[in-house]
């Protein structure tokens, strides 16, 4: 037997959690064929894994790289952190379908793209021109089609309408989605009944796909919003994942345990539900994200007309003031900002930014969203260390970085992102072997086999012979994460190998440049 690769000599630990054992791994195509000692069988190209880890390649279940894998499907970011697969679509935002009235989100909108599409076929035929280097499994986003059919207006679908949203769901499916997803703080989810989602919900299950959801609420609504979700599964007969899943607000923090009592209760009741986290305690959105319902109708030109309007605005103001407490302010800091004016700012906690400016807190909020069109970003903390530890070593909780993919260069190194875009799965490795969360095998299971069993991703998150080729190699005590809020565009350290579908997509710490990424359909 000839192998194309072989992995020789590492502490493998195959993805089920259990504990590593000495053995070697094969690789011929894009499959795993041998699992054992091959000592004395040849490869075209041999990987000496002595004194390292070797496991399947980690997969992040929410990624917002949608339309980023077309213009850099290198994918720097992800791949130096040991991501092989990335499921995107998520928070109710997808790159397809294109219809009526919906608009991408802005930072994915203000970008050059080689070509130009509207379906889910036309997309996924760019992406395929592009041959991005990890594998990614779609999920349409509620906003995506309900905007593209019944507008941003604060209503309904009308019956006519949620039939129309069905057809294009199904349709998305056939060409290759896996799922959908709800993004129910932005405009138009936040309008959307439940009924609406169960509709849609229930054509995912007949596709035996997944429901995702960023919910109504991740603060003081939080028990009625993970309510909500799981009677949407039981309902719609439809695998759940509760996006990023916290407790937002120290007021709040107490709702965590009650909040993972629901979903272990659910579970124990044989409802397939999980939930996903990233190892970080400030999240990271639109500004304007603050802003009342009322003021997010409509869409983004209506929005930055009221923004332009002076006795709209006026009523806007008074609403943000009463919306919390002065000092509530502090806790959010400025990322990524669109006017050149405003560069100055990003990485600039809100306070100081408004002291910079002159003004209140209220009124920097209202300059920088305005004068950035609606494309600024910001950080907000108010999550408990201790209750992100809990999540984290939730037996039901996997990993996702909820960031796009990034760049250090070109076109994608030109904002400022969450530093969980670069460095989410190596931050959790270095948290496990450092003794702060789950020892290392359950670390590698929830960056792998569990992801993989729930989002049916067929032969893969498992190092087993039969399985794909999607493996890393890595010093474990080597593994970091550099990305900063000071400093985001940092690449995390540490990742060796990263093998896609049997190819070297990443060798002694360096980018090859073969690309093997499948769109991974049913």
């Amino acid at each position: 037997m000839m192998l194309d690769i072989k992995i020789s000599g590492g502490s493998v630990l195959d993805g089920t959690g259990s504990e590593a054992m000495l053995t070697d791994i094969g690789i011929r195509g894009e499959r795993i064929v041998a699992v054992g000692d091959l000592s004395k069988v040849d490869a075209d190209y041999e990987v000496d894994a002595s004194g390292k880890v070797v496991c399947p390649g980690f997969i992040d279940v929410h990624s917002h790289s949608d339309t980023y894998l077309i213009l850099e499907p290198s994918a720097h970011s992800k791949l130096f952190q040991g991501v092989t697969t990335e499921v995107v679509g998520n928070c109710g935002a997808s790159a397809a379908p294109l219809a009526g009235e919906y608009r991408l989100p802005s930072d994915w909108l203000d970008k050059e793209y080689p070509g130009s599409w509207s379906s889910v076929a036309e997309y996924r035929e760019l992406l395929e021109a592009a041959k991005p280097a990890p594998n990614v499994f779609l999920l349409i986003g509620h906003n995506t089609l309900h905007a593209g059919i019944a507008g941003y207006e604060p209503r309904a679908a009308t019956e006519s309408e949620l039939q129309k949203m069905i057809y294009s769901l199904e349709k998305s499916l056939d060409e290759g989605a896996r799922g959908l997803s709800t993004g129910l703080i932005y405009a138009p989810g936040i309008f959307a009944p439940r009924e609406e989602i169960v509709a849609l919900a229930e054509v995912v299950a007949k596709y035996g796909g997944i429901y995702t959801s960023h919910m109504r609420s991740e603060s003081k609504e939080l028990l009625a919003a993970i309510e909500e979700a799981l009677s949407i599964g039981r309902d719609a007969g439809v695998r759940v994942e509760i996006s990023h899943l916290k407790a937002s607000g120290k007021n709040n923090w107490d709702l965590l345990d009650p909040a993972l009592e629901l979903i272990r209760n659910a579970r124990q009741a044989g409802q397939e539900v999980a939930a996903d986290r990233y190892p970080y305690t400030s999240a990271c959105t639109d500004l304007d994200v603050v802003f009342p319902d009322w003021a997010a109708e409509g869409g983004r030109e209506a929005v930055l007309k009221r923004l332009r309007d002076r006795s709209t605005v006026a009523r806007l103001r008074e609403d943000l003031l009463a919306s919390r407490s002065d000092d509530a302010w502090g806790s959010i800091t400025i990322g990524s900002t669109s006017h050149p004016d405003n560069t100055r700012f990003r990485g600039v906690p809100l306070p100081q930014v408004a002291e910079a400016l002159g003004m209140d807190s209220v009124d920097a909020i209202l300059y920088l969203t305005e004068s950035d069109d609606l494309k600024t970003g910001a950080f907000f903390s108010g999550m408990s260390d201790d209750n992100m530890l809990k999540v984290l070593k939730e037996p039901f909780v996997m990993l996702g970085s909820d960031g796009s993919l990034r760049a250090p260069t070109g076109v994608l190194s030109h904002d400022y992102p969450h530093p969980r875009a670069y460095g989410t799965f190596a931050k959790f490795v270095k948290m496990s072997v450092n003794g702060d969360t789950v020892p290392l095998p359950e670390a590698v299971r929830k960056m792998t086999s569990l992801p993989a069993a729930q989002f049916k991703l067929a032969d893969r998150g498992i190092l087993a012979v039969g399985n794909f080729a999607d493996i890393l190699v890595f010093d474990p005590q080597e593994v970091r994460d550099i990305s900063s809020f000071g400093d985001p565009h940092k690449l995390s350290e540490g990742i060796d190998e990263v093998i896609v579908n049997g190819v070297r997509t990443l060798s002694y710490g360096k980018l090859t440049g073969q690309r093997a990424g499948q769109f991974l359909k049913r």
